[in-house]
């Protein structure tokens, strides 16, 4: 059995902290060798403590955006656990594919912006581009692996792409679950009255400020649409969504024989991380296993994609491609803030999207530079329409 040694980028956040648990749980097959934090240096040097000899960098101010490469690119490391929010993570992301690195990611924006060329460079250096989002780790799970985007197995490294397996001929539809979000059952006239601390107060999970917030208006759902398009090669009209308030199954796939599998573990970001790791292998740990008696109930139903159109906009977005992915995202990015920052109210969030969308020019298969260019003008134009 092999052990991986992985930069983590982004170590102080809530998926950063959960590496660093899985890392001391399972030490003999998980090292951590480098560790970045945006700001927050106090805390980056405490985690540090518990891995002697890992590399630490500050991403903030200036050559802050070098110092994450030369992490992503470290010699020693042969994967990198990106876990940046928002678009920092893109730059490290190609280099860590460039330098031959794995790469697992729990970044949205790195294949919302830019699937098409981290898929395409991936698949081009012989990588593995490995999930770390619970739902899509979910499903590379209930694919078994059989997917494009594992190229070798960890177990052979000498393994070449004729091991990949498209799953198109296979699948029907890959079922995104989501929690649905505080405002599950909120009458639609009452959004406009939700507050700051009301859209923090997640039902199940406990995250960052701006991914509850997009867990509130399901534009975290419309991210994850259009990830799973990109990692799992597959069209947007096979990527669905359906809320399930217990998030115990994390994700489905359902086969052309209408055959379901499903992937079920308590909510623990844990998980998903240690399967990234330590794939294609499964290794006991200490987290705790689901308790069907207590469990009692599983719900599903449909989300309220009149009241919550983030869904609408990202399979629009994933379905156009090109730049109109990283327009939805920037803008997005924008509004929350500026809802967080009480200037706006929760449907101007959407609202603000769409708009923004709506006076873009899409460029297909774009470059990097288109896909920044679009990023910039996208967040310009949101924050004119905010005002």
């Amino acid at each position: 059995m092999r052990k991986r040694k992985v930069v983590v980028l982004g170590a102080t956040g809530s998926i950063g902290q959960s590496a660093r648990k899985v890392a001391q749980d399972i030490p003999d097959r998980m090292e951590i060798v480098g560790m970045s934090a945006h700001s927050n240096a106090e805390m980056l040097r405490e985690a540090g403590k518990d891995f002697p000899g890992a590399k630490l960098a500050i991403s903030s101010g200036d050559g802050g955006g070098d110092r994450l490469i030369e992490l992503a690119t470290l010699p020693e490391a042969d994967m990198v656990l990106i876990a940046i929010v928002g678009t920092g993570g893109l730059r490290p992301a190609l280099a860590a594919i460039e330098a031959g690195k794995d790469i697992a990611v729990a970044s949205k924006e790195i294949l919302v912006m830019a699937g098409e060329a981290v898929m395409g460079a991936a698949r081009k250096k012989g990588v593995n581009v490995l999930p770390v989002d619970s739902e899509h780790n979910a499903i590379f799970q209930c694919l078994d692996g059989r997917s494009k985007l594992g190229v070798r197995s960890s177990d052979d490294p000498s393994a070449n792409s004729d091991l990949r397996t498209p799953i198109s001929a296979d699948v029907r539809r890959l079922i995104l679950t989501a929690s649905g979000g505080p405002f599950r059952c909120l009458p639609a006239e009452k959004l406009a009255d939700v507050t700051v601390e009301q859209a923090l107060k997640h039902p199940t999970w406990n995250m960052g400020a701006k991914i509850t917030l997009d867990s509130a208006t399901l534009f975290n759902k419309g991210l994850e649409m259009i990830e799973a398009r990109w990692l799992f090669d597959v069209e947007m009209s096979r990527v669905e969504v359906i809320v399930h308030p217990q998030s115990i199954i994390h994700s489905m796939v359902e086969f052309r024989d209408s055959s379901v599998l499903a992937q079920l573990s308590v909510t623990d970001m844990c998980f998903p991380i240690q399967y990234a790791v330590t794939w294609p292998d499964r290794v006991p740990n200490r987290l705790p296993p689901i308790d069907f008696a207590r469990l009692a109930k599983l719900e599903f139903e449909a989300p309220r994609t009149a009241d919550f159109p983030a869904l609408n906009l990202a399979r629009h977005a994933g379905e156009i491609g090109g730049t109109l992915p990283a327009v939805l995202n920037a803008a997005n990015e924008v509004a929350v803030a500026a809802f967080l920052a009480r200037r706006c109210s929760f449907p101007a969030i959407w609202q603000t999207v769409e708009r923004t969308m709506a006076g873009h020019q899409p460029v297909a298969h774009a470059d990097l530079a288109a896909i920044l260019a679009a990023d910039q003008w996208a967040r310009a134009k949101a924050a004119e329409l905010l005002g």
